[in-house]
């Protein structure tokens, strides 16, 4: 189930990567052919198969880049602080900033859903859990009322903060600022009492 194989001399791997991913990207992974990759890299079709066996091997390779990718900026972001509401806003900061860049990985791991390829589902999942595991610890540290439903507010802001991609505006609102914001509308009272 490996799904790269032994490198060689003449490796064009990262080409490979990168072209998939602005692929996948732009026309979602059901609409890129293995012939819209290889041509994208001037390479003959069969020559794709020496480093992944499927189609699916190479987009579980570029999501987990761009887990990668997404996972290290929140970590350097909040590595320093200590506050929970300071790390979880550097933390929404990162990730906004990430996948509202212009980073064909980070909108793979946004926009093609593990459904859209079934036999890399599982791989995807994981993944995707690897990196929510991430978001859950620092939600777990906020000081929230007894009985809140952590998971659900952790759900709900990973959903909005993916969402962003598709109203955000650069020039209106910095990453920083829309971060700061679901952050502090977390932080008011559900139910503020009367005057």
């Amino acid at each position: 189930m490996p799904a790269l194989r032994a490198p060689r001399a003449d490796n064009r791997l990262p080409q490979i990567l990168d072209a998939a991913a602005r692929l996948f990207r732009t026309q979602g992974f059901q609409g890129t052919s293995v012939r819209d990759i290889v041509r994208a890299v001037d390479m003959l079709p069969g020559s794709l198969y020496y480093h992944f066996a499927t189609k699916e091997d190479l987009l579980a390779a570029v999501y987990a880049e761009g887990v990668r990718r997404i996972s290290a900026r929140v970590r350097t972001a909040v590595e320093r602080l200590e506050q929970p509401w300071a790390r979880l806003e550097a933390a929404c900061v990162a990730h906004l900033e990430a996948i509202l860049e212009d980073d064909d990985y980070a909108q793979v791991v946004i926009r093609v859903r593990p459904g859209d390829a079934p036999a890399a589902q599982p791989r995807l999942i994981a993944l995707r859990d690897e990196y929510e595991t991430l978001l859950a610890r620092l939600v777990q540290d906020l000081p929230l009322p007894r009985g809140t439903d952590r998971r659900t507010l952790r759900l709900m802001l990973l959903g909005a903060l993916n969402w962003s991609q598709t109203w955000y505006q650069p020039g209106r609102d910095s990453p920083r600022t829309i971060a700061r914001r679901f952050v502090a509308l977390l932080q008011q009272p559900l139910n503020p009492k009367e005057p």
